[in-house]
């Protein structure tokens, strides 16, 4: 596994200049983890890596890592971004979220000026690392005017800067991009037992954090993992406790549930 930190040298910014070594701390393997992008909760029993929005979460403290959700790669409709940067293309499961542009220097420069904005407030609010949602944006739609290649430029830039402000950085999905030399420390991934991607992250990453949101997909990414990841089963809206459609659970429950072999 790999080691709790990484010390990274980094340039002044301005000047050609070193600054002193930073540590950039990696969240423990196999810890218990929980998603809570609908809002802050208290953790459930044993959880010690916790991701929130970076925009109303904060770190919980009391030695917990956190990993502060960042969509670097469409917009949001409470996130305003330089206008030129923002595409025409809408995302069709999430109203209001539209491709950013990375077709160009200029516009992947702009993208992550603004990109940098919000890694400095989880940095300010004290979070561990930073994961970056959407990476696979280019996928989705026909015309967009960029590929692989300018994702992996503009995720490169944004691992280089969350580094940079002492942050690790997370890699979110895109199953496609492994092996792409991003950089990325970790990965943050959604629904890989569902999709049948789990063996492939644990293949890259030495630190994978799974959320499934159904109970096959626990199943699955449990069966797959054992206790080579971190697993959580979240309900697809991440209610808090207090909402009737909150779901949380782990490889535990779902073994002392239905018998399943898990972590």
């Amino acid at each position: 596994m790999l080691v709790a930190t990484l010390l990274l040298a980094v340039a002044a910014c301005g000047g050609g200049e070193q600054q002193a070594a930073r540590q950039v701390r990696l969240p423990p393997a196999g810890a218990a983890f929980d998603y809570q992008l609908g809002g802050d909760a208290p953790l459930p029993d044993g959880v010690t890596v916790v991701a929130r929005d970076w925009q109303g979460g904060t770190p919980p403290g009391g030695g917990v890592y956190a990993i502060c959700y960042v969509n670097a790669f469409q917009s949001q409709p409470d996130v305003q971004w330089p206008a030129e940067v923002v595409t025409e293309f809408e995302d069709p499961e999430w109203p209001g979220e539209f491709a950013i542009d990375l077709s160009t220097e200029a516009t992947r420069s702009a993208a992550l000026r603004r990109a940098r904005e919000m890694i400095d407030v989880c940095a300010a609010k004290g979070f561990d690392a930073v994961e970056f949602d959407n990476l696979d944006t280019f996928t989705r739609f026909d015309g967009l005017g960029f590929g692989a290649a300018e994702a992996v430029s503009y995720a490169t830039a944004l691992v280089q800067a969350t580094h940079a402000a002492g942050l690790a950085a997370g890699q979110k999905n895109s199953v496609e991009l492994l092996g792409a030399g991003i950089g990325f420390d970790f990965a943050v991934v959604e629904q890989c037992g569902e999709y049948g991607e789990c063996a492939a992250f644990v293949a890259a990453y030495d630190l994978v954090f799974d959320i499934e949101y159904t109970d096959s997909g626990l199943a699955a990414a449990c069966a797959t993992l054992g206790d080579r990841a971190s697993v959580v089963r979240r309900d697809l809206d991440l209610a808090l406790p207090d909402d009737p459609g909150y779901v949380y659970g782990t490889c535990r429950s779902a073994l002392d549930t239905t018998g399943a072999t898990g972590a």
